[in-house]
């Protein structure tokens, strides 16, 4: 068998890694619907000719956790069927998908009738069906309701359209054209990885590519198992809690406990409570894709994103839980899940690893979606990610406006929403004092409202982090928790974290995330950071002085020293309490 050297073994990797960025940007350019273009809720990968995962793009990471239990799913399906021009497409979570929004698209390549390789795209759609616009809504009870199910099929027969396939699809979603150019532009960035592998063989030769695909499969386990090698060994639990089930039911756990033991390391969710009613349930695979992101998250940049990763990872998530749901359970808001899947991961690795491990976020993206007929009566699914904050750092503090860790994702911008749909942004902007106090402060909430200015709309919500609120870690304390405001009609509604509703004309839509948490004493951060983030208008005069012992001049801004000392010496002490008026 042909032996791969060092440097060859990294012109591949590097090379690879290109080729599925490349078919990123492909995907990007050549999209239809602004979920895609502007919020990137997509992923690219290759994989070899056994199916297994050799480079990922610079997207969305839970997607492409993914790609190892789809692959196995559409072997287990066509076996040897899989024939040159053959394309395969699946969205159905109990046939290797993550949920009904997100379709994979994936192409095998050949060389001279050899199959070589596979490109995968991964994009979330506005519309696949279902009972209401989005196919995403937190009161779904069973998958029925959530779109239409794709099982592995195969949209080209040889480079054959199944013209039947795409008819079944237009047919059964609301915006067809945006659905069926999404699923193109997906072919599109998988001729582009085809393209770019045959150029690879074409340099190396079939055998090189061939040996090297496996081999870098098999150097990223070396170095991963080498990485937790040198962590210490032990168990650490951590539980962190959904504020609901989507259907108005009370707060679901989720726990996990993270054990390490030589160079291997187990995730175990036992504890974590049954499968719920509403729509916020996880497949196992987006389950492994979370332990797979986070200890990835926690090791060195240089760590080749291959399948390999997962080798040295066991996940025990017991069947009909909320992270790995059973026949029927729905699953299409289950991304509010993985994001607090994530934080408690992170919770549970920070005793193991306490340099390396930030506090909580926001708690992911939120999720709005706007669906109704334009004046025209024509469908739109305006579908918007709010992407928040980060929180503190062991040695920085949390991201402002930049996207949770979990995820890749953007906004629409201001200009292309209020172009597209007929709705009108009238707040957009980061929320002072909203950000945990610590020594390192946590990232500052994204408040934003809309203006539905036509007709009637279906409206749906997926937040989370307004009861249990973003925690700090080592001293530091939680952020602000998030908030829904419906105004219609002059009243004002605080509406739950998670809710099908529905908009008139004129009606508003408030949401503010939670901000990130605080990591490290608040007394210990330097005054000189809290002055400037008074300046900055991030903390405002009296939270610098009741949670930072910071005493300020509120007209010149200007830090009174003697006081703060004397101030942070009583706040020490036992028995202290922040904001009872003791603070002057």
């Amino acid at each position: 068998m042909t032996q791969i050297d060092p440097i060859t073994r990294e012109i591949m990797q590097n090379a690879l890694s290109a080729a599925a960025d490349e078919m990123s940007a492909a995907l990007y350019r050549t999209a239809y619907s602004t979920i895609v273009r502007d919020c990137l809720d997509y992923s690219t990968s290759l994989c070899n000719a056994e199916g297994r995962m050799i480079a990922q793009g610079v997207t969305i990471p839970l997607h492409l956790g993914s790609v190892p239990y789809a692959m196995a799913a559409l072997f287990e399906r066509f076996g040897d069927e899989i024939d040159p021009g053959d394309v395969f497409i699946l969205n159905d979570p109990f046939d290797g998908g993550m949920h009904i929004p997100d379709i994979f698209i994936v192409q095998p390549i050949f060389w001279h009738d050899r199959r070589v390789a596979f490109a995968v795209s991964t994009a979330h759609h506005l519309d696949l069906g279902g009972r209401l616009p989005g196919s995403s809504a937190c009161d779904n009870t069973e998958i029925f309701q959530e779109g239409i199910r794709i099982p592995w099929l195969k949209l080209y027969r040889r480079g054959e359209p199944d013209e039947s396939i795409f008819s079944l699809i237009r047919t059964n979603v609301r915006v067809p054209q945006m659905t069926i150019g999404d699923i193109r532009a997906q072919l599109a960035a998988c001729h582009i990885g085809e393209r770019a592998v045959h150029s690879l063989i074409e340099r190396y030769g079939y055998d090189t590519f061939h040996a090297g695909s496996r081999d870098l499969i098999d150097y990223t386990e070396r170095l991963v198992r080498s990485e937790i090698a040198s962590w210490p060994d032990g168990s650490h639990s951590f539980t962190d809690y959904l504020d609901s089930d989507g259907v108005g039911g009370p707060r679901v756990r989720i726990r996990v406990t993270i054990t390490v033991r030589g160079d291997s390391l187990t995730a175990d969710f036992t504890g974590t409570d049954p499968q719920v009613r509403g729509a916020v349930n996880s497949t196992l695979s987006f389950t492994a894709a979370v332990v797979a992101l986070c200890v990835r998250a926690v090791m060195r940049e240089d760590i080749p994103n291959t399948e390999g990763m997962f080798r040295p990872l066991e996940i025990i998530a017991p069947e009909g839980t909320l992270v790995n749901v059973r026949m029927p359970g729905a699953s299409s808001m289950r991304g509010v899940t993985g994001f607090r899947m994530t934080d408690v991961v992170f919770g549970a690795l920070s005793g193991l690893l306490p340099d390396r491990v930030l506090a909580a976020g926001e708690g992911g993206n939120s999720l709005v979606i706007i669906g109704g007929q334009r004046r025209d009566r024509s469908h739109y699914v305006y579908y918007e990610l709010l992407s928040g904050t980060w929180g503190a750092r062991p040695d920085r503090d949390g991201n402002d406006g930049l996207c949770n860790p979990a995820n890749v994702a953007s906004n629409i911008p201001v200009e292309q929403a209020e172009c597209e749909y007929p709705v009108r942004i009238d707040r957009y902007g980061l929320v002072c004092d909203s950000g945990g106090p610590g020594r390192f402060r946590g990232g500052m909430a994204i408040e934003r409202e809309w203006t539905l200015l036509s007709g009637e709309a279906h409206l749906a919500i997926r937040s989370d982090r307004r009861d249990h609120l973003p925690y700090g870690l080592y001293g530091g304390k939680p952020a602000t928790g998030s908030t829904n405001v419906l105004y219609s009609g002059g009243s004002r509604e605080e509406l739950p974290t998670m809710i099908s509703t529905s908009m008139s004309a004129g009606d508003r839509i408030y949401h503010r995330q939670a901000g990130g948490g605080g990591w490290g004493h608040a007394l210990e951060r330097d005054p000189a950071a809290v002055a400037r983030d008074v300046r900055d208008g991030r903390v405002s005069v009296n939270r610098a002085r009741e949670q930072y012992g910071v005493v300020m001049d509120p007209g010149t801004l200007v830090v009174d020293h003697a006081e703060t000392s004397d101030l942070r010496l009583r706040m020490a002490r036992p028995g202290f309490v922040p904001g009872s008026g003791n603070t002057g």
